[in-house]
């Protein structure tokens, strides 16, 4: 019999320290190997802000940000407020065959801050879940089947999320995936319109900036995209999940190119950090199309989607960020990441471009111009392709004290994705570190090759 377990205020004083060990042995432990190879196998005891800090106090700047989530920074006392609030209330959650009152709040405040083709919220539980279900009203609400993705696109990792994932890495040893799901170019409309013109499209779901390696869609496609998608009977869903409340300097980022999709997915920001959310705003076609009789009203729906502590995580994020002014601070801090970090590409070399929209921000490193460094980036990269972008993350965490990510498998690309209370000071103390290590990256090739070449060779270790 296994023994009795404890609580959790005994399991986090007694059992600090085990986080790798039970990783190992009872999650991922890939994930492991993963971390341990990089060096990034701290013991995390908190969280602050935009701050992690590990055992020993040391505090490191979040630009990871739970791959988006912590947008109103760890910990924030009034999201932490508003969720003992719903303990204390102990409100009737989750009647089911019923309704409860702060999932209709959510719901009203997304749709009043929506564009105006935005007219109800389908309520969800996660990012790839809201995919999901855009992916079901689309053809419900149509009556056609093909949906179309953009390449590089990433919209999750569940089966139908998956369909429409324009990486192969994610994709391979899944299938057969759904039928009827197609890539085109991503910013490329006259591919869009030649899918368009084949007739059954159900809808295109498409990233504004794909999280993949932050490319930012160029401007006039989501407008052409929506104009040519309407044209052939065909619904624009925009997949927020990423990109949407507050991430790009707007509450939506679709709001920079004055889209007004049938549908937008949202998810990961809204929670505050704390509680799964997610949802699809819809349009009023949307919601009469799919839900179009008393016999229909349950056809589409999950068993968590409307609970109480999701709806409150959501009211609070967004009042945190109405109050604090965070969206606007969003599009301030971006500005001054890219004005601070964009003459790299004229100063270094390896440096191909600085991209970015509000605090989503990239790097993308090339081949040096010398012919050893040539050389010597086209050996490590045969070894493991996108290893020179480590080369970059990695003495910003050791030597810096900063988390960021590749921003994608295979690519030499750099991604930052800071909380929305990031600080002016870190994003300069951040932009000074960044060329710190490019500009080490550039004086000692042979010592970076050599880097390189140790990362790849435990990376090998690893996979086996």
């Amino acid at each position: 019999m296994p023994a009795p377990l404890p609580s959790v205020h005994e399991i986090l004083t007694t059992r600090r320290g085990e986080e790798m060990v039970l990783n190992d042995r009872v999650l991922n432990p890939q994930l492991g190997r993963i971390v341990r190879t990089l060096g990034f196998d701290r013991q995390w005891v908190a969280g602050e802000g935009a701050h992690l800090i590990d055992d020993r106090g040391d505090r490191y700047l979040d630009l990871l940000c739970g791959y988006g989530v912590f947008a109103v920074g760890r910990n924030h006392p009034d999201v932490i407020a508003a969720l003992e609030d719903v303990m204390a209330a102990r409100t009737p959650n989750l009647p089911q065959l019923g309704v409860t009152l702060l999932a209709g709040v959510l719901a009203e405040a997304l749709v009043e801050r929506a564009p105006a083709s935005i007219g109800a919220m389908v309520p969800a539980n996660s990012g790839t879940e809201a995919v999901e279900a855009a992916i079901k009203l689309s053809r419900a609400t149509t009556g056609r089947d093909r949906i179309l993705f953009a390449e590089h696109a990433f919209h999750g990792l569940t089966l139908g999320s998956l369909s429409l994932n324009g990486n192969k890495e994610f994709r391979d040893g899944f299938g057969p995936l759904l039928a009827d799901c197609r890539a085109v170019p991503f910013g490329d409309l006259d591919a869009l319109e030649r899918e368009l013109a084949g007739g059954g499209v159900a809808a295109l779901i498409v990233e504004p900036v794909q999280g993949k390696g932050v490319n930012l869609a160029p401007a006039g496609y989501l407008r052409g995209a929506q104009e040519r998608c309407h044209a052939a009977g065909a619904l624009l869903v925009c997949d927020e999940v990423q990109t949407g409340i507050g991430r790009t300097g707007r509450l939506f980022a679709l709001e920079h190119w004055d889209v007004e999709p049938d549908m937008i997915t949202v998810a990961k920001a809204l929670s505050g950090g704390f509680v799964p959310i997610g949802g699809v705003l819809v349009s009023r076609h949307v919601m009469g199309r799919v839900f179009d009789g008393m016999e229909r009203g349950v056809r589409h729906g999950s068993t968590f989607g409307t609970n109480d502590l999701a709806a409150a995580a959501g009211l609070a994020t967004l009042r945190v960020l109405e109050r604090e002014g965070l969206v606007e601070h969003a599009a301030r801090m971006g500005e001054l990441l890219l004005e601070l970090t964009r003459p790299l590409v004229d100063r270094y070399e390896i440096v191909r471009e600085v991209r970015g929209l509000g605090l989503m921000w990239a790097i993308e490193l090339g081949r040096p111009g010398g012919a050893a460094s040539r050389s010597l980036f086209k050996a490590v990269e045969r070894a493991q392709p996108g290893l020179i972008a480590q080369l970059v993350t990695v003495p910003l965490f050791h030597e810096h004290r900063i988390l960021c990510q590749v921003a994608g498998h295979g690519m030499n690309v750099v991604k930052a994705l800071p909380a929305l209370v990031v600080e002016e000071a870190e994003i300069r103390r951040f932009a000074a570190a960044l060329e710190e290590v490019v500009a080490a990256a550039e004086r000692l090739p042979s010592a970076m090759a050599s880097f390189g070449w140790r990362m790849a060779r435990q990376s090998v270790a690893a996979r086996r």
